[in-house]
């Protein structure tokens, strides 16, 4: 039997280490923004001697936190973190000037920081004489954080998931006096998870009009700043006693429009609702990215999904498959799209009885 050299057995378990730190990144899961999510080990002697992630906008960073932790045994340790150390001074010192201070011997990061003033970590390290490796597990680092790589590539709109609830054949509503839910309570509790983590929730006006919804995070732990509610809604339709505009004062709700008349404007303003306007759905979108939303979560229905999927606007699909069969009359979760090509899987899982699948529409470095 070959036995391993002492590189590939470093690499291994420097491997698994940075997937200990993704792991610890995405504890931060919307209390991060606009700051990506990290994790960061400390390893001495094969042992993990310290660990942390970056907890909430402006506060410590994971390398600092970790380093707190391991103390004096950080001195000539392996330090793994999920994103390239920051060489800046913003809410808190740059990273790099802590690992400097600690004395560690190697830094491994998983990728790079795209930032203009952040960047440069790595350089840093080496000139001070500290080892760096770089994309170690950067797949798994990027997609973490893919609206945050998407916003620093210069992108004019946000980055774009849309969650869909499908029976097996394919429908997201029965016939008229169907029940409302498709997916169990399980799945819905995740639903609630991926709103927590997006900078806006969308819904199409038909979605609005059938579900009067709510749109916000109401299981879980709660987002550090709650996610802007949007409703695409041409002809401003929105009605002024939907469960959205009568707690827009409370809860930033904007509806996007091209041809609302100026009356409906004006009631859905003096509600507290903030209205813009688009002529197509690609500018609508890059209203949404100037004004500061970066990932947007769009839960339907099936006229704005088609849109977004022929504007190939979309960059992450997940489908929620329920069994159960809806049947003739139901509505198809995707009659406005033409032909797809077959899609790259990036998870699934199961909830309770209802299938999750994570569909690649781009790559999360575009």
């Amino acid at each position: 039997m070959t036995e391993k050299s002492p590189a590939s057995t470093r690499e291994r378990n420097e491997r698994a280490w940075m997937r200990r730190a993704l792991a610890l990144a995405e504890r931060g899961w919307g209390q991060t923004a606009p700051n990506p999510m990290v994790g960061a080990v400390v390893v001495r002697d094969g042992v993990i001697v310290g660990k942390g992630f970056h907890a909430k906008y402006g506060e410590a960073h994971a390398e600092v936190a970790a380093l707190a932790e391991a103390g004096d045994r950080a001195r000539g340790a392996t330090v793994c973190v999920t994103l390239e150390p920051c060489n800046h001074h913003g809410k808190t010192p740059p990273c790099v000037d802590a690992l400097i201070s600690a004395g560690v011997k190697r830094v491994v990061a998983a990728v790079r920081d795209p930032g203009r003033e952040s960047s440069g970590g790595a350089e840093r390290l080496r000139a001070a004489g500290i080892e760096v490796e770089l994309g170690v597990e950067e797949a798994a680092a990027r997609e973490l954080n893919a609206p945050f790589f998407f916003a620093a590539s210069g992108a004019t709109r946000p980055w774009v998931t849309l969650k869909l609830a499908v029976s097996l054949d394919g429908a997201i509503a029965g016939v008229a006096g169907s029940p409302r839910w498709l997916t169990g309570e399980t799945a819905r509790k995740y639903v609630h998870r991926l709103r927590a983590n997006s900078d806006a929730i969308a819904v199409g006006i038909g979605t609005a009009l059938a579900d009067d919804p709510q749109l916000t995070v109401r299981q879980g732990k709660r987002p550090r700043i709650a996610p802007l509610r949007v409703v695409f809604d041409r002809s401003g339709r929105l009605p002024l006693a939907s469960r959205l505009v009568k707690s827009a004062k409370r809860v930033p709700t904007l509806v996007m429009t091209d041809q609302a008349d100026a009356g409906a404007v004006r009631a859905l303003e003096a509600k507290g609702v903030t209205v813009e306007s688009a002529p197509d759905i690609v500018p609508k979108l890059e209203v949404l990215r100037r004004r500061g939303v970066r990932s947007l979560l769009v839960e339907g229905g099936s006229i704005l999904s088609g849109a977004l999927l022929a504007a190939k606007a979309v960059d992450r699909l997940i489908i929620f498959q329920a069994p159960v069969l809806m049947g003739p009359g139901s509505l198809p979760a995707f009659s406005a799209v033409g032909g797809m090509e077959r899609l790259a899987v990036i998870e699934r899982r199961e909830f309770g009885a209802d299938l999750m699948t994570v569909f690649a529409m781009t790559v999360s470095d575009a």
